[in-house]
């Protein structure tokens, strides 16, 4: 069994298929057509079942209504009744639909398009039957002076309607038979060469032209029409014309006429152009305008160009040019240069010298009193009671010069001109100009100290290298920076470069340093010049006598302090030490230098005593209240026993040791013995104490070490022997032959004491034994007698001599003096 669905799509195909193949028909029927009516022209696609409904035709205007167009029931033809004009009506659109009697559409609607098709039927026509027009001499060959119109009724486009355009006869015809030429299609008349030749030469005519006009184109057949065309040759007026001149600014209406042009001929339109573009205008009258004011200043001149030209704007001839001149007006101010930068002038320049030359502008005509400018100088003016003024000015060429009051370094000016135009006169327009104005500084002031002579400056010999001496202040009156850079030397007194200087280029402060030790001995003062010039060559006078500065020094002589062989001392020693006890020995460290007096100073509990000669330290009394672990610490003076005003002290630091119940062993002093310098192979022996009942027992043995005083255990070294002795040698290659005291801390069983070994130490012969110094035996004269007794003896000799020559010198005097005759005869033989 078929769906439903598809009964229903198979119905509706039917229907649906005719509406979409409904496409517009075109039909094409002549026009004036001649045959026999109804003419059939298409048949519609109607339905089979017309029958159920009516057929029914529709178009515009009515044409149906009319009964021009019908269809045919039986065999579904459209047709019309009746010939149709296509001038009439080109086109009818028809629309043709089955419909119930209820009005609803069964099919359609069907669109056909009738087209009139063209017949020539139309004969052209021209616009007027006789035209007239003027035709001036000067007229280019070619250009067109008239221009034909005709029409014709046929379909545009077609060449039912295709017209041409013909030169049938000129009367008369001469010069020429073919004076004008006339183009076919546009009907446009214009001269020929020659006859434009003709016309140029003299003045001929009228002429009458019979034209024609022709449908089909260059078709043989067609219909056709004439026209007469009366032609007057006029006189040109197309005359040359002169400047013009306006004024600017020119308060007038506008537009404003300043011209006219005019073409004798006929048919003609006007154009201008400005050259540059200004406000100008012609009209069609070839009137000439200016819209609206000139300014001479934008623009001096202008070139306007008109043509004739024909509908088509082509030129009947050359165009005339007019030239519009400007009319200057004052009315315009000179314009100063703008300021820029401020202008710098040297200080110490001549009078005279150009500072800046001003050229006001002036836009006005050139060459004219408006735009001539004169110039006149404000500011500054010349100070009451001075003579002559720092600026001068020309006023006709605007050079500002300096004029024959000095100028100085950082003045600034405010040079202020007026520029005025008409050459001054009144009513001028004018402008203030003003130029900036700056002197510069130039080198031409040498450096100066603050003071050429510096007091006496003492300075011991001691004084370490590198010290500041002095310092020197120097100024510079000149501005520029570069300028007061200062370059410093010492020009005299420091020969061997004792001392220097130390300076910073833009400071005017130098350091006099010290660079080497002084020397008393060799040179107790110095007198230094120092002399100050500067980094920049120096412009105008030479330096004076400030550039130079003198420096005294004087070099105090300086006698050392007493110095001790240590820098401070320790000692250890037991509580229970009793009063006397030796407990170390000051002493200088060069045993040559002059004797030293020693002090103690803070000796607060009274403990210490101290040799004023020899420097050994003491225990005063009993060291009551002093507690093992304690330290006690006095201050010892050492005092040139020469000069008191020298002096020095040391610290002595004494450790308190614990004190054994036992009794305390008897110190048995160590005799003096000698080592040798430089080192050999032998020492010292040091014993403990003689009597100590704990090693008499059997305890525990003794123990040796060197004191806490680095000097001594940098020289000295110590080695147990054995329990009850130590062997001492020196530890360097070299100590300083001299008695030397060292200490050596004994502990033994918890006990502690302190013995003073007395070493010598000198120089030994082959043998080790000591070289010393052998004093003056008795009765023996001393070095200073022995020296008298040698003076005396040379002496008494040297007398002895003088006499003995004096003696022999007389005698020859004598024998010199004897005449010669008085001289005996040797007797001959």
């Amino acid at each position: 069994m078929v769906p439903a669905w598809l009964w229903l799509l198979c119905l509706s195909v039917p229907q649906a298929l005719p509406e979409a193949q409904l496409a517009e028909l075109y039909v094409e029927v002549p026009e004036n057509y001649g045959g026999n009516f109804p003419l059939y022209l298409t048949k519609l696609l109607l339905p089979r079942e017309e029958a159920e409904g009516q057929i029914v035709l529709s178009g515009n205007s009515g044409t149906a209504a009319e009964g021009l167009f019908a269809v045919d029931p039986e065999s579904g033809f459209l047709l019309v009744t009746r010939a149709l004009d296509r001038e009439e009506q080109a086109e009818y659109r028809l629309q043709v639909t089955l419909e119930t009697e209820e009005g609803r559409v069964l099919w359609g609607p069907q669109l056909v398009l009738v087209h009139v098709k063209d017949e020539n039927d139309q004969v052209p026509h021209f616009s007027q039957a006789i035209y007239r027009v003027q035709l001036s001499q000067g007229t280019r060959p070619g250009i067109p002076f008239l221009f034909l119109e005709a029409s014709d009724g046929d379909e545009p486009g077609t060449a039912n309607s295709d017209l041409r355009f013909h030169i049938l006869n000129q009367a008369p015809a001469q010069p020429s038979p073919d004076m004008f030429q006339l183009e076919p299609r546009l009907g446009a008349l214009a001269l020929s060469p020659k006859g434009s030749t003709s016309l140029d030469q003299a003045l001929e005519g009228p002429y009458q032209l019979l034209v024609q006009v022709k449908d089909m184109g260059d078709q043989a057949s067609g219909h056709q029409a004439t026209a007469i065309i009366d032609v007057s040759i006029v006189e040109s007026t197309w005359l040359p014309l002169g400047p013009v001149h306006l004024a600017e600014n020119l308060k007038v209406p506008y537009p404003h006429q300043i011209a006219q042009v005019h073409w004798s001929g006929g048919n003609v339109h006007y154009h201008m152009e400005s050259q540059p573009p200004g406000p100008f205008d012609v009209d069609a009258e070839g009137k000439l305008y200016v819209t609206g004011e000139l300014d001479r200043e934008a623009q001096a001149e202008y070139l306007l160009q008109v043509w004739a030209q024909n509908t088509r704007g082509e030129d009947y001839t050359e165009a005339l040019q007019l030239q519009v001149v400007v009319m200057d007006e004052n009315d315009n101010a000179p314009v100063c240069p703008s300021p820029g930068a401020s202008i710098s002038i040297p200080e110490l320049s001549s009078p005279g010298t150009e500072v800046t030359r001003l050229l006001a502008e002036d836009l006005d005509a050139p060459g004219s009193p408006n735009s001539h400018v004169v110039y006149r100088l404000l500011n500054p003016e010349p100070e009451e009671g001075t003579e002559g003024s720092s600026f001068e000015l020309d006023s006709t060429s605007g050079s500002v010069t300096l004029g024959p009051r000095p100028l100085h370094a950082g003045q600034n000016f405010l040079i202020q001109v007026l520029a005025v135009d008409l050459g001054g006169a009144e009513g001028g327009l004018s402008s203030m100009c003003e130029v900036a104005v700056t002197i510069t500084d130039i080198n031409d002031h040498a450096p100066e100290f603050i003071t050429s002579q510096i007091e006496p400056i003492s300075l011991p010999e001691d004084t370490k290298p590198g010290t500041l001496v002095a310092t020197l202040m120097a100024t510079d009156a000149d501005l520029e920076p570069a300028f007061r850079l200062m370059d410093f030397a010492i020009e005299a007194g420091n020969m061997d470069r004792t001392f220097g200087l130390d300076w910073e280029p833009d400071s005017g402060h130098v350091h006099l340093l010290l660079l080497k030790n002084l020397s008393y001995e060799a040179a107790p003062s110095h007198k230094l010049v120092v002399v100050v010039r500067s980094v920049a060559e120096l412009v105008g006078p030479s330096p004076g006598p400030g550039a130079t500065a003198t420096v005294t020094l004087l070099v105090e002589r300086v006698v050392p302090p007493p110095k001790l062989d240590q820098e401070s001392y320790e000692a250890s020693v037991p509580v229970s030490t009793p009063a006397g006890a030796l407990l170390l020995t000051i002493q200088p460290s060069d045993p040559m230098s002059s004797p030293l007096r020693f002090s103690l100073v803070n000796d607060s509990e009274g403990w210490l005593c101290i040799k004023e000669v020899s420097g050994e330290v003491h225990t005063a009394r009993p060291l009551q209240g002093a507690r093992p672990g304690d330290r006690y610490t006095v201050l010892v003076e050492a005092q040139d026993a020469g000069e008191p005003t020298l002096s020095t002290s040391v610290t002595l630091v004494i450790h308190f040791l614990k004190a054994s119940s036992a009794l305390a062993p008897t110190l048995t002093p160590v005799p003096s013995r000698h080592l040798c310098t430089p080192r050999q192979n032998h020492g010292v022996v040091v014993s403990g104490p003689s009597e100590d009942p704990d090693q008499t027992n059997g305890d525990s043995p003794y123990r040796f070490a060197l004191g806490p005083d680095p000097t001594v255990q940098r020289d000295w070294r110590l080695h147990a022997l054995n329990g009850s002795h130590a062997y001492l040698t020196l530890a360097l290659h070299w100590v300083e032959p001299r008695e030397h005291v060292i200490p050596v801390v004994v502990s033994h069983n918890g006990r502690m004491w302190q013995l003073q070994v007395r070493v010598i130490v000198c120089r030994c012969n082959m043998e080790r034994q000591c070289m010393r110094k052998v004093g003056r035996m008795k009765g023996m004269p001393t070095k200073l007698s022995a020296v008298g007794i040698l003076v005396g003896t040379l002496t008494a000799i040297g007398i002895f001599l003088i006499l003995i020559f004096t003696h022999l010198t007389l005698a020859r005097k004598k024998d010199l003096d004897q005449p010669v005759d008085s001289m005996p005869l040797k007797a001959a033989v």
